[in-house]
C-alpha cells in the first residue's frame, strides 16, 4: 500500500513511520455494531457464540468463526454490566444498572425471567459450576445467591464496605471469591453464607477476580494497577504482577493454568507466565479502556470487551506483539513544532509532554511535572522553551535543551485549554475554562492583564505574525479579536453553530480560519469580521486547524477519525488520511509537507505530504 502511495501522482499523505495496527499480527477480528462501550463479554461453553453486554442497554450474540452478530437481546432500561452464560450453554445470565438481573434463552433470545432485589447497580454476576444457582454482586455492596430455575432469592452476603465488583465460585461450587472496592477481596461459604477470610493487599479498588483451573489459587486486579496471586487455603498472597499503566479491568486464566491475560485503561491486553511472574507480550489496537476478556476454552483466542465500543479477537497461539507505538497512554491534545523543524511535542491527557525527533518520530525525552491533564503546549520562536498549561490550573515554562522545568505561572482558577506565544518570544497568552485569557511576561513572569469578554470556557488562542492581536474561541461559539497592546477588545466574529474548538491566521495575517463543534471550518477577514467562506466536509467536531507557512493550505483534524488538506486556492480537500480514532490536535513543520497530529488512542502520526 505505501509503495502504491508513492507512486501515485495526486496528493497523498503518508505515514513515514508505523502508527497503525500492523497486518499479521494477534489481532484477528473487530467486532463492531454496539453504539456505546462494550463493558463485559462471554463465550458459550461450546466456544462458538460470544455474548457482550454494553452500556448501549444492549446484550448482542455473535458468531466467533465469523464475526457475524446474530442477535441483539433488549430489556435493560440501564448500561449491561455484566453477563454469564449457564455451564449447559442454555441461557445467559445480565446484570444491571437497572438493578435487575434477567434470564435470557439463548438460541431464541426471549426474556425468561428478572430477577429483582438489589437496592443499587448490578456490577458481576456469574453461575455456579453445577448450574443450580446464580450469584451477583452489586453497587448496595451486597451479594445475592438466586435459585436458577425458580428465581428466589436464597441469600444476601453482607460483609464489604464498598461496591462488589467481581466473583469467582471454585470448581466444587462450594466456596464464592467476592472482590470489592473497599480494597480486599472476601472468600465464603456458599452453603452457610458465612465468611471465611478476607484478602487484603491491594493499595486500590478491586475490580476483578478469577480461580486457577484447580481452584486453589485466586487472580485479582486492581484500581492500583497490579494483578495478585492469593493461595485460598492461607489467604497469602503469593505473587504481584506490575506492568500495566492504568486500572486492571478484567483478567481471566488460560485453561492450561499457566498463562493469564489482563486487560486494563491503559488500552492494553497482558499475556502473563505465572509460574515464572512474568509479561511474555502486550496486545495494543484498542483505542480506549479495555473493560473485559475472555478466553476459549482451547487456549487459542482471547476475547476483549473495551470502551471503543468494539470487541476484538486475538490469536494467543503466535505470541506475537503488534509494533509498540511510541506515543502517550491516553489522548493527545496539543502538538507544537519547533522552528528548525526538527523537534515536535506532544501534550496528554496523560499529564506529559513527549519531545520526539521529527524525521524519525522517535521519542528524545519526556516532561514530567503537572499534576493533572496536559491540555495545551506551544514552543517559543528561539526553539529554547516550550509553554504547557493543563487542568491543575498552572502554566509550566520548559527548557528543552536542559530538558528541565524552569518555573511555573499561576492566575487561571480553572483549568488551561489553551496558550500561544508572541512572535518576539517575549509573551505568552493562555486561555482557560474561567472564560479568561490571560497575557503573561515571559521575562518577569508576571501577569500583565487579563482579556474578559467570552461567556464560556476558552478553547483555543492564536497570535497574528506581527504580534499585534490575538483571537481566541471558545465553548460560546464565537471568536473575539483583541488588541495586545492595550488588552482591549476589537470585535467578535460570530456564524458557527457550536463550539469553536480551534483557530489559525493565515502567514500574511489576513484570514483566520476556525473549527467548530458544528463540524464545519470558517474562513474570515481579519479587519472586516466578515465571514468569507465556510469549508464543509468533515463529519465530526474539527478540533484542529493549521496553515502552511505559505499559507497555500489548511490542515484540519477532526473527530470523524480524519485529517484532511485543503487547497486555499480552490477550497477544495487535495489530500485526507484515516486513523485509528479521533483526531484532537494538528501542526505542520516549516516545511509545509510534513504533518504531525494526535489521537485520542495516544498515538502520534508522522505524515508527510506526497504527490
Amino acid at each position: 500500500m505505501l509503495e502504491q502511495t508513492t507512486q501515485n501522482s495526486s496528493p497523498s499523505l503518508r505515514p513515514f513511520r508505523p502508527t497503525l495496527t500492523a497486518a499479521g499480527g494477534a489481532l484477528q477480528r473487530t467486532l463492531a455494531n454496539h453504539a456505546s462501550s462494550v463493558t463485559t463479554v462471554a463465550l458459550t461453553p461450546d466456544g462458538k457464540q460470544v455474548i457482550s453486554g454494553s452500556d448501549d442497554q444492549t446484550i448482542k450474540i455473535w458468531n466467533l468463526e465469523t464475526g457475524g452478530q446474530l442477535k441483539t437481546l433488549k430489556g435493560h432500561t440501564d448500561w449491561v454490566r455484566t453477563v454469564a452464560v449457564t455451564p449447559d450453554g442454555t441461557r445467559i445470565i445480565s446484570g444491571s444498572d437497572d438493578q435487575t438481573i434477567k434470564i435470557w434463552d439463548l438460541e431464541t433470545g426471549e426474556q425468561l425471567k428478572t430477577l429483582k432485589g438489589h437496592a443499587d447497580w448490578v456490577r458481576t454476576a456469574t453461575v455456579t459450576p453445577d448450574g443450580t444457582r446464580i450469584i451477583s454482586g452489586s453497587s448496595d455492596r451486597t451479594i445475592k445467591i438466586w435459585n436458577l430455575e425458580t428465581g428466589e432469592q436464597l441469600k444476601t452476603l453482607a460483609g464489604h464496605a464498598g461496591i462488589v465488583r467481581g466473583l469467582a465460585v471454585t470448581p466444587d461450587s462450594k466456596r464464592l471469591i467476592s472482590a470489592s472496592f473497599d480494597n480486599t477481596l472476601k472468600v465464603w461459604n456458599l452453603e452457610t453464607g458465612k465468611e471465611i477470610k478476607t484478602l487484603a493487599g491491594h493499595a486500590d479498588s478491586v475490580r476483578t477476580v478469577t480461580l486457577t483451573p484447580n481452584g486453589q489459587q485466586a487472580i485479582s486486579g486492581s484500581a492500583d494497577a497490579t494483578i495478585k496471586v492469593w493461595n485460598l487455603k492461607t489467604g497469602k498472597e503469593l505473587l504481584t504482577l506490575k506492568g500495566h499503566a492504568g486500572t486492571v479491568r478484567s483478567v481471566a486464566i488460560i485453561p492450561d493454568g499457566q498463562r493469564l491475560v489482563s486487560v486494563s485503561d491503559d488500552h492494553t491486553l497482558k499475556v502473563w507466565d505465572l509460574e515464572a511472574g512474568e509479561k511474555l507480550f502486550t496486545l495494543t489496537g484498542h483505542t480506549d479502556t479495555v473493560r473485559g476478556v475472555t478466553v476459549t476454552t482451547d487456549a487459542r483466542l482471547a476475547i476483549s470487551a473495551s470502551a471503543d465500543n468494539t470487541l476484538k479477537v486475538w490469536e494467543l497461539d503466535t505470541g506475537n506483539e503488534f509494533i509498540t507505538l511510541a506515543g502517550h497512554a491516553d489522548r493527545v491534545l496539543g502538538i507544537a513544532i519547533a522552528p528548525d523543524g526538527k523537534r515536535v511535542i506532544s501534550a496528554s491527557f496523560d499529564k506529559t509532554l513527549n519531545v520526539s525527533n521529527l524525521e524519525t518520530g522517535q521519542k528524545l525525552f519526556t516532561l514530567t511535572g503537572h499534576t493533572n491533564k496536559v491540555q495545551t503546549v506551544a514552543i517559543t520562536p528561539d526553539g529554547k522553551r516550550a509553554i504547557s498549561g493543563a487542568r491543575d490550573t498552572t502554566l509550566k515554562v520548559w527548557s528543552l535543551e536542559t530538558q528541565e522545568e524552569l518555573f511555573t505561572l499561576y492566575g487561571h482558577p480553572g483549568w488551561v485549554r489553551t496558550v500561544a506565544i508572541t512572535p518576539d518570544g517575549r509573551r505568552a497568552i493562555s486561555g482557560g475554562l474561567d472564560h479568561l485569557l490571560k497575557v503573561w511576561d515571559l521575562d518577569s513572569r508576571e501577569e500583565i492583564f487579563t482579556l474578559n469578554g467570552h461567556t464560556s470556557a476558552v478553547q483555543a488562542v492564536t497570535v497574528t505574525p506581527d504580534g499585534k492581536q490575538a483571537i481566541s474561541a471558545s465553548v460560546d461559539q464565537t471568536l473575539k479579536v483583541w488588541n495586545l497592546e492595550t488588552g482591549k477588545k476589537v470585535r467578535t466574529l460570530i456564524g458557527h453553530g457550536g463550539t469553536v474548538r480551534t483557530v489559525t491566521v493565515t502567514p500574511n495575517g489576513k484570514q483566520v480560519f476556525s473549527g467548530s463543534s458544528d463540524c464545519t471550518i470558517k474562513c474570515w477577514d481579519l479587519e472586516t469580521g466578515q465571514n468569507l467562506e465556510t469549508l464543509t466536509g468533515h463529519t465530526g467536531r474539527v478540533r484542529g486547524v493549521v496553515c502552511t507557512p505559505k499559507g497555500d493550505r489548511l490542515i484540519s483534524a477532526s473527530e470523524d477519525n480524519t485529517l484532511k488538506v485543503w487547497d486555499l486556492s480552490t477550497r477544495q480537500v487535495i489530500a485526507s488520511f484515516t486513523g485509528a480514532d479521533a483526531f484532537w490536535c494538528c501542526n505542520v513543520a516549516p516545511d509545509g509537507l510534513t504533518i504531525v497530529a494526535g489521537e485520542a488512542s495516544g498515538r502520534v502520526h508522522f505524515l508527510q505530504l506526497d504527490g
